[in-house]
Parts: C-alpha cells; structure tokens; sequence
C-alpha cells in the first residue's frame, strides 16, 4: 500500500476486510441502540416496575460492570487475544438482554443491565484488538470512522424508534428487539475470529489488577451515590472523599507508568482520552437540562442539539479517515480546542437571553473534537502499545473515560445541588461548562508537550 495520501477504495470492504468489517459495525451499532434507546424508555420502565426512588441505577450498574469487564477482557486478550472476549462478550450481552426485557422488578432490570455493561467493556476492548490485529495502521483512521458513522443511526433514529416501541409494544422490546441484530453480529464475528492468528503471551508485562478494578467500580458507584444526594451531609462528604482515595490509588495499577502526572508518551495518549470524554460528557448530560429548564424548550427539541453533535462527530471522523497521513498529534490538539470552543458556547446557553441556535452550535463544535480525536487517540495507542500490552492500554483508555465522565457528571449534579437544582440550572451549568472548557484547554497543553518529542519519527504520520 502506498503512503501517498491516496485511498485505495472501498479498503473496508475487500475480500480481506469485508466480514470484519460488517460484524464490526453490527456489534458497534447495536452498542449504540441500546445506548440510545435505553435512556428513553428508563423512565417509562422505572414508573412500571415501581422503581422510581432507583431511576439512575439502571445506568450505574451499567457503568460499573463495565469498569470490571473493560480490565478482565484486557487480561485475557493479553494473555490469548481477544478471540475468546469477542466470543463470549456478546452472549453476556445477550443475556443482559434477556434478563432486563423479561424482568419482574427494578432487582432483575439493575441484574441486566449489569450483564449488559460487563458485555459492553469485554467486547469494547476485544474489538479494539481485533482491529490492531486485521487492518494496518492506515486502514485504522477508516475504520474508526466508520464506527462513528455507525453511531449516526442509533444517534438520530434510537430516540424516536424506543419511544415508539415503548408505547406500542412496550418497554421490554426496547430490549428484546436488539436480540437478531446481535446474533447477526456474532454470526460475521465467528468466522472471522477463527480466522485470527495464533496468540503468543509475554509473561514479563505488566498486568491490571482485577482487585484494583473491583475497587474502581464501587469506588465509582460510591461517588455516584454521594452526587446525588439531595444535600451534603458528613457521611456523603466522607463517602466522595474516600472514594477518590481509592480511585487515586487504584488507579495506578490500572493506568500505565505516568498517566496520573502527565508523562510524555503514552501515558499522555491514555490520559488525552480521559480528558477529551470527561469533557464532553459534561455537556452531553446538562445540555438537554439546561435546553428543557433555561428555555423552555420540550423535550424533543432539548435533545435536538445532541443529535447535531452526533451528527458532526461522524462527519468530522470521516474527514479524518479520508486523511490517514495527517499529523495525529496536531488533530488531537484541534480537537482539543474543538471541545474547548463548544464548552464556551455551552456557557453562553446557560444564559436565558441567548438564541437557541447556540445549544446547536456548542454541540456541533464539541461533536466535530471528538471526532477528530477519539480515533486519533485509538491510532496513537496502537503505535506506541507493545503488541503484548494492547489489551492492558486499550483497557486503561476506556477506564479513563468511563471514570472521568462519571466525576463530571457526578459534579455537574454536586453543582446543582449547590446552585439552584435542576428548576434553575443556569449558574451551576456556567460553572460546569467553564470548569471544562478550561480541562479542555490544559489537554491540548498536555498533548501539545507531551506528544511532541516521544511520537516523532515513530511514523510518518505522526
């Protein structure tokens, strides 16, 4: 393959690549689907099962089995590769499924949507490696890009498809109906994953610590308990405080050497990652609150903005597919200035004088950072990770995004607490949005020092 700039085309879809590349995108947007869907029938779901007192637990039990998975499927893909996480991942899924669309009660729903987040981080981790191992660092860019245009669908027809499946067949469709188009997409992944190459373990890397994970997990859980609590008590201060000591001690058994200081290399990779979602995830949650309570807008409309962003996020992933020999040290830095810009205008929005059209415009511009850097990121671990700690560093990415998008949204509550609550959002929501604007101007800093010297000459594309 030539390194000219120009694309073979239809590179996804040779002989080679093709059925990868369809049980890929199946698996992406079924993740994607029930992601959407699930956040619009919970409150339909929660109200039937009498569980109202329980509404945000469906989504922390998700969070934290995945937190536990994403390091149990980095383990086993280090050791084996990631055939037997691509394997067994969607059936954990399945059963997640199953369990939550038959459940009798809120105890059965909080019991699958565990299994469905353990599922989500085995296999968000085993596909990474799948793709390190069948498409080439210039393929990578096109197949990220590709995974965010599976995003698009779920992101703009999710909503409206849920809510109509909930009213006219019920909530436990939303659930249920997802089951052919995962066993579609374990049907294109078997042969494939059969197809993967011998695995050969390096006994002398370094591996995360499952006890570590655990402690991660209701570390999270813990915090996200005390955010919600209607005022802070000593218990609830007590309970944050210990919970951060145990992620910040956790957490560097799980992340690599450095990531916590700010390392050059690949600990600033693993720690951009973190960085760039927390920061986003800040404006995806208070958006549509800030759209529904600041000015008045219903409910379809307050969400409105979210699908744009999904919108420029995929267009602005496509972009850089189509451009594999870009600097990906100087797309991360856009996209940290991307993030930063649109947090700005998320600012303004909490104003009540300001036009609607702004709401759009933060989240296009936010949305067209991550696109930029999400699969920069992903091609930059893959060259700098070792072939033997792929599985150990794709886990530590998804950690850090998982775990620093639960602290800003769990701040963005403790900030509403403080502020005004959630009937007068505005003043706790320009802290918030200020707060992350400038988290994303230190991680275009951080990229700016950090990938500088380390990444240079490790590819002409860097």
């Amino acid at each position: 393959m030539t390194h000219t700039g120009q694309r073979r085309a239809g590179v996804l879809w040779t002989p080679e690549h093709r059925r990868t590349t369809v049980g890929l995108l199946l698996v992406v947007t079924l993740l994607a689907f029930e992601n959407m869907g699930v956040a619009t029938a919970m409150p339909t779901m929660v109200a039937d099962l009498d569980g109202g007192e329980l509404y945000s637990w469906p989504f922390t039990a998700f969070l934290v089995a995945s937190v536990a998975a994403t390091v149990l499927s980095g383990r086993i893909c280090d050791r084996r590769g990631p055939a037997l996480p691509l394997l067994i991942g969607p059936w954990i899924f399945l059963a997640g499924l199953l369990t939550a669309g038959l459940a009798p009660g809120m105890a059965a729903l909080l019991v699958g949507r565990a299994l469905q987040g353990f599922g989500t981080g085995v296999l968000l981790v085993a596909t990474s490696l799948l793709i390190a191992l069948v498409y080439d660092d210039r393929e990578r860019p096109v197949i990220y890009a590709a995974n965010a245009a599976a995003w698009v669908l779920p992101a703009v027809l999710g909503p409206p498809i849920a809510g109509l499946v909930t009213e006219t067949a019920g909530w436990r469709w939303v659930f249920l109906g997802l089951v052919p188009v995962l066993l579609a997409g374990v049907a294109m992944l078997v042969p494939v994953v059969r197809g993967l190459p011998g695995h050969v373990a390096d006994e002398h890397v370094r591996r995360a610590s499952i006890a570590a994970a655990v402690a991660v997990a209701v570390a999270v859980a813990a915090l996200t308990w005390a955010a919600q609590q209607p005022s802070a008590t000593a218990v609830t201060v007590g309970l944050a405080l210990a919970a951060l000591a145990v992620l910040a001690v956790s957490l560097r058994a799980l992340l690599p050497v450095g990531t916590l200081t700010g390392r050059p290399g690949l600990p600033t990779v693993v720690g951009s990652r973190a960085l760039l979602a927390g920061a986003f995830a800040g404006l995806e949650a208070y958006l549509p609150l800030t759209m529904s309570r600041v000015h008045g807008h219903g409910p379809a409309l307050a969400g409105l903005p979210l699908t744009v962003g999904a919108l420029s996020w995929s267009a602005a992933s496509v972009v850089q597919g189509r451009n594999p020999d870009w600097s990906r040290r100087a797309l991360l830095r856009a996209a940290f200035g991307f993030v930063a810009a649109g947090l700005a205008l998320f600012a303004l929005v909490a104003w009540a004088g300001a036009p609607a059209w702004v709401a759009f415009a933060a989240s296009a511009c936010a949305g067209a950072g991550m696109g930029l850097g999400m699969p920069s990121i992903s091609v930059l671990l893959l060259r700098l990770s070792p072939p033997a700690e792929r599985g150990f560093n794709t886990s530590a990415t998804q950690l850090g995004d998982w775990i620093t998008s639960a602290l800003t949204i769990g701040a963005g509550g403790v900030l509403l607490g403080l502020l005004g609550g959630t009937g007068r959002p505005s003043a706790a929501v320009a802290l918030l949005a200020a707060a992350l604007a400038l988290i994303a101007v230190v991680g275009g800093l951080l990229v700016h020092r950090g990938l500088r010297e380390r990444t240079r000459g490790a590819h002409p594309t860097t």
